[in-house]
């Protein structure tokens, strides 16, 4: 009979741990979702050494850092999460979010540059690299650059607003007008292609 009473209470303790553990997830995404980002991030900040998941939780809440504009702390916590799993395309690419928003270029295109160790053509590494060497005003690096990605994602608006950004800017008004042509067959309203177009 005792051994039932233990068995009983266990499960009792167990599922009511469990159901804690959800319910600060949910709290947080809750939070997340009305804007109140400090909230969500207090909440995953309380259980970060009780989650289950704790590489998860240390990605959450560096995510929230990164929305409340605490970019020290969130590169921080990615860092950590990184350390639990190297192979982490989520933090490693997390990671640049912040580091985009300090503008340590040299550390995103690095951070960007492992995903593509394993993964080549991911279109979110790709991104932030070309966001770095447009904000360096690297234009002949990011005319090649949109150039070889387009290739890959012929149907992207994106890759092509940067490739025409590059030839406009490398004084090259007819390769721009072309690219900007292509960009509007996709987004026909496009301001900026518009814009360059009709100047």
């Amino acid at each position: 009979m005792k051994k039932i009473i233990l068995m009983i209470f266990t499960t009792f303790i167990t599922n009511t741990a469990n159901a804690a553990n959800s319910d600060f997830w949910s709290k947080s995404y809750k939070y997340e979702a009305e804007g109140k980002y400090l909230e969500a991030a207090a909440v995953i900040e309380k259980n970060l050494n009780r989650s289950s998941d704790k590489e998860f939780a240390l990605i959450r809440y560096a995510w929230l850092s990164y929305l409340l504009g605490n970019y020290d702390d969130s590169i921080a916590n990615y860092q950590k999460a990184i350390a639990i799993n190297q192979e982490s395309i989520d933090a490693k690419l997390g990671i640049t979010l912040p580091l985009l928003a300090k503008q340590s270029y040299s550390k995103t295109k690095r951070y960007a540059k492992q995903v593509l160790e394993v993964s080549p053509w991911n279109y979110t590494a790709h991104m932030k690299i070309m966001l770095c060497e447009q904000a360096q005003k690297r234009w002949a690096t990011l005319k090649n650059h949109a150039a070889n990605l387009s290739k890959h994602y012929p149907t992207d608006t994106t890759v092509l607003v940067f490739l025409a950004r590059a030839y406009a800017k490398l004084d090259e008004a007819d390769s721009a007008v072309d690219i900007y042509k292509k960009v509007l067959i996709r987004y026909p309203d496009h301001y900026e292609a518009l814009n360059y177009i009709n100047q």
